[in-house]
């Protein structure tokens, strides 16, 4: 268990679109770019073995940022193919925003970043009062037939509101965007709320259900 006294200054920073990482979440990772396999190699020589995922954005003029606030997660699965790509797997511990980005002499982007708005990833399981989850599997069901997609239903019935609903702000095919209002979200509540708001678009319509 980290504290944000525990927590670094600078994070390697991988920049992906789509990929979302959230607090205590687990995102597996094909790593087969040169950069990025030296990052991965750094992480592993350091004690906290931290990565900072964060989303890129488009500007008008088509130079590529970063969004200021992503998710740090810990290296906690690792393995190497035979042609040296390496299959890892990071474990969520908070988010952060970005204060700078530092010039240096790796092939893969660092920035000097602050953990002070998010206390709360540190802290314990976050609960939702208001989540009526009856309601929400039955929208979740049409969004999962209207997109084509399989799961584990007893497993999801069973899950915890915050195992729940941050699998499926990871895992559901959001437009980066997207992705991006879910980790923002300060707290688990408004992240439900958030993921209603985006199966309802992705529905085109076709939901009444207030699950708010």
């Amino acid at each position: 268990m980290f504290s944000i006294a525990d927590l670094p200054q600078t994070l390697p920073i991988f920049p992906l679109p789509g990929a979302l990482l959230l607090p205590r979440g687990r995102l597996p990772l094909h790593i087969f770019e040169p950069r990025y396999l030296a990052m991965i190699e750094d992480c592993m020589k350091t004690p906290d073995r931290l990565i900072g995922m964060v989303q890129p954005r488009e500007t008008p003029g088509g130079e590529s940022r970063l969004h200021s606030i992503g998710c740090a997660g810990r290296l906690t699965g690792f393995s190497e193919t035979e042609d040296g790509r390496y299959m890892i797997t990071l474990t969520g511990v908070s988010r952060f925003r970005i204060r700078e980005e530092v010039e240096g002499f790796t092939p893969y982007r660092k920035c000097d970043v602050t953990w002070d708005a998010f206390s709360r990833d540190l802290g314990a399981v976050e609960r939702d009062p208001n989540f009526d989850r009856k309601r929400f599997l039955k929208i979740l069901g049409r969004y999962f037939a209207n997109e084509e997609l399989k799961t584990d239903w007893d497993s999801l019935s069973e899950a915890e509101d915050e195992l729940l609903i941050n699998a499926l702000s990871m895992l559901c095919p959001f437009e980066p965007e997207d992705k991006q209002a879910l980790l923002e979200a300060p707290t688990l509540e408004t992240r439900r709320e958030t993921l209603v708001t985006l199966i309802e678009y992705a529905l085109a319509g076709g939901g009444e259900e207030n699950l708010q």
